[in-house]
């Protein structure tokens, strides 16, 4: 990834599974300067990101970090509260929740 992409890819992490919107990631990706320069700065960024399965987008227009997914046999699904007493009872538990991996993972992609 080059300066760019890591800086909205580091901006959309802190997110999570949340989307976000393009204007709120040129604006707090960049810097205040880049941003009054150009608005949309950070678009073709997107557009590249999005082509190599870095991000994802919604309806909406929104942008994200591309969740890892886990193998379909790799576990079962269960509320997040009953995973928690679990987890407190001292079991372990392999959940399907998808989650951002790590920043090796996207820069092999």
């Amino acid at each position: 990834m080059d300066a760019d992409e890591r800086e909205i890819f580091n901006y959309l992490k802190t997110w999570g599974k949340d989307y976000v919107g393009l204007r709120e990631i040129c604006r707090r990706a960049g810097s205040k300067k880049r941003f009054h320069e150009d608005p949309e700065w950070g678009k073709p960024v997107l557009i590249i990101m999005k082509e190599r399965g870095i991000i994802e987008v919604d309806a909406m227009g929104r942008y994200r970090v591309k969740p890892v997914k886990k193998k379909a046999g790799a576990g079962r699904w269960i509320s997040p509260d009953i995973e928690k007493i679990l987890k407190e009872k001292g079991l372990q538990v392999e959940s399907k929740s998808a989650e951002v991996g790590s920043d090796e993972y996207y820069d092999q992609l």
